[in-house]
This record gives C-alpha cells, structure tokens and sequence, in this order.
C-alpha cells in the first residue's frame, strides 16, 4: 500500500455491543443522551465523534468483560445527569459510580448497560494529547 496516498482521517471505528435485551438497550442509550442513527437489524448510536452499533447477540462472558470509554469535557455535568435517571430503577442495572480520581490519572465514573458492558466516562485532561 501507498503510504502517500493513506492517510487515517475520514474513518471511523465502531465498536459492535452485545444486547440482552435490544429493546431496553436503545432505550438506555437514548435516555442517557447518545443519538441513534439507525434503528434496523442493529441499532447505530453516535457518540460525539465517534459511536457503536448495539447488535442482537449476547454472551455474558464476553458482555461481562466489554468495557467503553466516553471521554468528556464536564464529567460533573454527566454525573448530574446520570444522577437524575434512576437507571437501577429503570433499567434494572447496578448502581453508578460516581466520579472518583484513579491512580492512573484520570477522574471517572462507571455506569453499567443492561447487557453487563462496563462504561468508563472520564473527565478530559486539556493538557494530555490523548484525551483529545
């Protein structure tokens, strides 16, 4: 291949999550705030820059073991809203973490989907290129 000619700056990666249950996962998505795409066979959300397609498939091993990270500007924005969801009640997952600051750097909260996939919502560092 031409390294001339690639270049990674129009692609887009989208992690395929596992669904327990698909219907109460777009649901999920959508109350916290992520703007599905397409509602077909897979359900495709965005994520600011980037995003996933939730698919009709679930293992719990693998689902147990599947982790995301959402990188944001206002973590303390995000907890309030998480907060004001209930989503133990709603959606019958565990209980959110709130945001905390890890050994490695960065102050996160966890929440957990319906299928078992951990998020980890961290605050951006303005001064930490990979956060970006």
């Amino acid at each position: 291949m031409n390294s001339d000619r690639f270049r990674l700056s129009t692609e887009l990666a989208r992690p395929f999550l596992p669904t327990r249950d698909f219907e109460q996962s777009k649901r999920f998505y959508e109350a916290l705030g992520f703007e599905m795409t397409l509602d077909s066979e897979v359900a495709i959300f965005r994520a600011g820059s980037g995003g996933f397609i939730l698919q009709r498939y679930f293992q719990e091993e693998w689902a147990a073991n599947f982790m995301m990270q959402l990188m944001v500007d206002d973590l303390d924005a995000w907890w309030a809203r998480i907060e004001e969801l209930s989503l133990p009640d709603r959606f019958g997952v565990p209980a959110p973490k709130p945001p905390a600051m890890q050994p490695w750097g960065l102050r996160v909260a966890y929440i957990v989907d319906p299928a078992g996939v951990l998020w980890h919502i961290a605050e951006r560092r303005t001064d930490v290129t990979h956060d970006r």
